[in-house]
């Protein structure tokens, strides 16, 4: 059983020395994830923990890539890949240019189905995608594009429910036992690390996808992140949280109007109009 404090300093000592803010994670989350750390990595306790993550840093770059989650699919929760395509892309089509963010991008598979989306509505040429995460390991997988082929019959399938307008097959090539997702799809995605707890707003966007992401964090850092997405995004920019997520304790909460209730997608109002 770890102790609050014990797992309080580990934290603060990690924020000291190398940047990372986790003091404001979900506590039971990251007590569990630091559990199962030293579990797998056969450690005494947490001040063994203490002692190899605050000396190597190599230590503790695999610390940060076994300490953030990374659950992600392609066309994830079909219905929101819908609602995207059918009540936000067709506003988007009315800027010359669109900026999306997508935070917390983990190995990439939330980004190419965006990608794809934007290429079937004819808006990916002029559309600039930045994918961003804490976890530079995932970053790399994302950045290469390459899945496993077994995963591909169930993308497929989440796709078609997205209301696809192609083969999926022919956005990968299959080799071996690998899918190599279509270069073209990656001319217009920059991937760049960006932590939530402690970096600033970087562009302006018309559309901020972080889902999944929030449940991780206690109320502060929710409240610092959505603040964060407001300040990123242009009058009447979109933002798509995930299925538990809400905006319900947030300080901006009445600066968002719901456009679709299920999918958790926001729209933020133009703030000369208060």
């Amino acid at each position: 059983m770890i102790k609050t404090e014990e797992l309080s300093g580990l934290l603060e000592s990690i924020k000291f020395v190398y940047g990372y803010d986790f003091t404001e994670y979900a506590q039971a989350s990251v007590a569990r994830r630091v559990d199962h750390y030293i579990k797998s990595n056969r450690l005494s306790g947490m001040e063994e923990l203490g002692k190899l993550l605050l000396k190597n840093e190599q230590a503790f770059a695999h610390f940060v890539q076994e300490f953030t989650v990374n659950v992600t699919e392609m066309f994830r929760d079909p219905t929101f890949f819908r609602a995207l395509r059918e009540k936000v892309l067709p506003r988007l089509a009315t800027y010359p240019f669109i900026k999306v963010w997508i935070a917390g991008c983990s190995t990439g598979e939330e980004v190419y189905s965006v990608a794809i989306l934007l290429k079937e509505e004819g808006l990916l040429d002029r559309s600039l995608i930045y994918a961003t995460d804490i976890n530079q390991k995932a970053l790399q997988a994302a950045r290469d594009g390459v899945f496993h082929l077994d995963l591909m019959k169930k993308y497929t399938a989440n796709y078609q429910k997205a209301g696809g307008k192609s083969a999926f097959s022919d956005y990968y090539m299959a080799k071996y036992d690998s899918a190599l997702l279509d270069r073209s799809l990656r001319q217009n995605i920059v991937f760049s690390p960006h932590n939530l707890a402690i970096d600033a707003s970087f562009n302006e966007f018309q559309l901020i996808l972080c889902r999944n992401v929030l449940i991780y964090f206690n109320q502060n850092l929710q409240n610092r992140a959505i603040s964060l997405f407001y300040e990123s995004l242009c009058p009447f920019g979109y933002l798509a949280l995930g299925s538990k997520e809400s905006l319900l304790f947030s300080d901006k909460k009445k600066h968002f109007q719901e456009v679709d209730r299920r999918e958790k997608i926001f729209i933020k109002e133009d703030k000369t109009r208060h």
